[in-house]
């Protein structure tokens, strides 16, 4: 069995900065890319940023300059820092990871509960 957890999700001013953790734990092999989405209600979710094994990144248009994610592949966590947060940065944020739970699987997509962002004055 595998877990995805986040952490870090808060009430922050804007122009404030948040970091968000997402540790997968439990039965796993290999983990590839990790990434963070967010959703607001009414909306589709959104490609936030995603960082590969070998540490390559991408960004949605909306994030970049203001957010960089991390990863620590020796304990299988994804970062984001978030700076110069925006009151339009409010939303549910997800973190997914794609992995395999042994030699050969093929990599699924593990999704966490989502921790709240909220940034207000």
């Amino acid at each position: 069995q595998v877990h995805v957890v986040e952490s870090g999700g808060d009430l922050v001013q804007p122009g404030g900065s948040l970091r968000l953790s997402c540790a997968a734990s439990g039965s796993i092999f290999r983990v590839y890319t990790m990434a963070w989405y967010r959703q607001t209600p009414g909306k589709q979710r959104e490609s936030v940023a995603d960082i590969t094994s070998g540490g390559s990144t991408n960004y949605g248009d909306s994030v970049k300059g203001r957010f960089t994610v991390s990863r620590d592949n020796a304990k299988n966590t994804v970062y984001l820092q978030m700076n110069s947060l925006k009151p339009e940065d409010t939303a549910v944020y997800y973190c997914n990871a794609r992995l395999s739970t042994y030699s050969g699987d093929f990599p699924q997509d593990y999704w966490g509960q989502g921790t709240q962002v909220t940034v207000s004055s």
